[in-house]
């Protein structure tokens, strides 16, 4: 397995993740913070919010740095060098061979 197949399979997870705790968010004020109920459970309301905010610029953070680290690890496997389509552009054309027809003469009167 490739380094940047690794790569890509951590980048799809924390997608996921992302994903799931945008998701648990509500922007009105509802989502989990509001089904907890009181400020009894889990540390409370405020808590869970700080939570949710937090945990999603983590995974914001940790998703650029692994697209980051997945493009310098990335080798394609064509290079300036090796690719077939400059190889195909460089080349040319054979040339006609040029046939050499003589001149008509016209006998002049």
């Amino acid at each position: 397995m490739s380094t940047f197949s690794i790569f890509l399979v951590l980048i799809t997870i924390v997608c996921f993740l992302l994903i799931v705790v945008i998701m648990v968010q509500n922007p009105k004020g509802g989502g989990l913070s509001s089904t907890i109920g009181g400020s009894q459970m889990l540390g409370g309301v405020q808590k869970t919010t700080d939570f949710l905010d937090k945990s999603t610029w983590t995974l914001a953070t940790i998703l650029i740095v692994l697209i980051l680290f997945s493009s310098l690890s990335f080798t394609g496997t064509l290079s300036d060098t090796d690719s077939k389509i400059i190889d195909n552009t460089t080349t040319t054309a054979p040339v006609a061979p040029v046939q050499n027809t003589p001149a008509a003469t016209n006998p002049a009167k």
